[in-house]
Formats: structure tokens, sequence, C-alpha cells
């Protein structure tokens, strides 16, 4: 079967599509995928270019998205013919974040074989139904991006309508967390440097924009837009170049979700106003099967679908992370074979 693999850490140029052994039937609770499609996320950037390690001619990308082949002894929830999508913590099955969660080792395209392959046989607990009438390339998307804006604002953030969420950038995970505020009726601020995005995001329900290179200090203009209050809730991407001013820009007993580090991995924490704003910040990498399946439920029940910028051959994965390196994209980025 043809793969995607990571010839050896360290660089895109050592990605390589490669015929692998075909993983055979399933065993007992099991399922056969034939896998469709994947999405870029920023850990699926980092395991590429050299920034996460990992195993060499490691199968790439944590998400994937495909239809069921086979199931193994003692698999209900399945049958050949279901339109499936991956876990990003396949050992994650429900409850809070405990050990087994506390790193990469189980997850795809990481500690263990990726989905950027024509064929997966895992344990029917690693993947859920996908939502009915999506392509593959939708569903990749709920994966990892989709599901953090879902547990950032509905299962840690208890978001309700009147609320106000503050998203930094329009990338995936942000684009997924203002569809999924303007379903729960919160009204959104979004944050970036490039006025055409902004007008994009309005066009999907943001009423507040803000073009962070225009408004250097742009916690002032949340400060500005809530009427002194705050964001109820910030969806935090950037890391330590940003985290102090979503701490300004988060109301008294705001909740922050702190998801990404665009900006670095360690830096100054202003604690004395943390502190004082009596503010919830959480670290959160994804979420459990449950999560991904209450998801799967409220996407269905809506009629939101992922934006999808740009979608590549299983052949461009180096050419696709090029272009999410770059950052221009609004949205995800999507492989599809």
């Amino acid at each position: 079967m043809k793969a995607a693999i990571l010839k050896a850490p360290g660089g895109l140029e050592q990605i390589d599509i490669v015929d692998m052994a075909d993983p055979g039937q399933p065993g007992p609770g099991e399922i056969r995928v034939r896998i469709h499609a994947s999405s870029l996320n920023f850990h699926d950037l980092l395991v590429a270019n050299g920034g996460i390690p990992t195993a060499d001619m490691r199968v790439l990308m944590s998400d994937g998205a495909g239809v069921v082949e086979a199931v193994g002894a003692g698999v209900d929830e399945f049958r050949p013919g279901d339109h499936v999508v991956s876990c990003f913590f396949p050992q994650w099955a429900a409850g809070p974040a405990k050990t087994p969660v506390g790193n990469f080792s189980a997850t795809p395209g990481d500690g263990v074989d990726g989905m950027a392959c024509e064929f997966v046989v895992r344990s029917a607990a690693a993947f859920t139904h996908a939502p009915k009438g999506w392509s593959h390339a939708e569903a990749a998307t709920i994966t990892t991006a989709g599901l953090t804006a879902w547990r950032a604002l509905v299962g840690d953030g208890a978001i309700k309508p009147g609320d106000v969420v503050l998203t930094l950038g329009t990338g995936g995970v942000s684009i997924a967390a203002l569809q999924i505020a303007r379903q729960c009726g919160a009204h959104v601020i979004i944050t970036s440097s490039s006025d055409e995005k902004l007008a994009r995001a309005r066009e999907l329900g943001a009423e507040y924009l803000i073009n962070y290179r225009t408004h250097e200090n742009w916690a002032e203009q949340v400060l500005a837009i809530t009427a002194g209050k705050g964001a109820d809730h910030v969806i935090e991407l950037g890391g330590p170049g940003t985290l102090a001013q979503s701490i300004e820009a988060v109301r008294v007993g705001g909740h922050i979700s702190l998801i990404g580090v665009l900006t670095g991995v360690a830096g100054e924490v202003p604690t004395a106003t943390l502190m004082r704003k009596q503010v919830r910040l959480q670290g959160l990498i994804v979420g459990s099967r449950q999560q991904q399946q209450d998801y799967v439920a409220a996407l269905e029940a809506s009629d939101s679908r992922p934006v999808i910028e740009r979608t590549y051959a299983l052949e461009q994965l180096a050419e696709a992370f090029a272009h999410q390196s770059s950052g221009s994209h609004f949205g995800k980025i999507c492989v599809a074979w």
C-alpha cells in the first residue's frame, strides 16, 4: 500500500511516498479502515520538520478519515461501509485527562504510525463515526483542530448564549472555534494580521475584527469592544508571545484555553494580573473519544461545515506543509487520496 513517511527526522525534504505491506485483516476488537483523507495541524508540522522527534520511517499524520472495510470479533459499534474519523488519543475514552494522555506515545503520526496511508488496522476505539453526509476531507478536520475548539469552548468553557469569545488568528482551531461559538449563540472577536482574512471571518459570523499589526496592543481593543469587561473565553493559540495580552483581554473570572505555542514554548507570565482577575488558565491538547462523539453529534444537528482552503494529493504532502508553514492559509489544509 502507498504511505507518506518521514525517512529521518529533521525536515520536509525527508518526506517520501513509499510502498508498505498491507496491514491485513482485523483481529478481535479491531477494524480495518480504507483511509481517504487527512488534515494538517501544527503538531503534524512539528513532527515533519523535526520539531518533535519521532522514529525513522514514521508514517505521518494524526488525522484520518475513511471507510470501514472489515471488523474483527467483538466489534459491534462499526460495520463495513461506515464512514469513520480517527481519534488523536485513542487510549482516552472519556473523563478528565490523566497520565496516559500526558504525552504523544499513542498518538498517530507521532508515537505510532499515522494515517497518511491507504489502509490501517486499529482498535475500534481509535475511531468514531464521521458526521453523516460529510466528505472524507471535511471529516478529517475533526480529529485535532475541530475537537480542540469544541473541548475548549463546550467541554472546559461551558459556553452559553451571549458570551463573548476572543480567538486568535484564522487557522483551523480558530475558525472552528468561531463556528462553534456562533452555533452556541456567543459573540466572536477575532484577530489577524490580514484585513482580507478578517473580512472572510466576518462572513462566517465574527462580529468584531482586530488587525493585530494595526493595533499592537490588541487587548485594549477587546476591552473597548466589551465596554471594559473583557472576553468571557479566550482561545489562546500564540503562546508566550500573546498570553500576557490574552490575560489583559479576558474578563474577571474568565477562561483562557491555552492551546498553541506558535510564538515559542517558554516565556514570562504576568502572574499578578492572572491572580487579580481570578482567571482560569486551562492548558489542553485535543480531547477524549467521548468528546469527539459529542462534537460529531452537534455537527450533525447543525448546518456547519469546516472551512478547507485547499486539498492536496498525498504525493504533495511536503508542498502542503510548506503552504502551512507560510501562515497564509485560512482554515484547514487537507490531503486526500
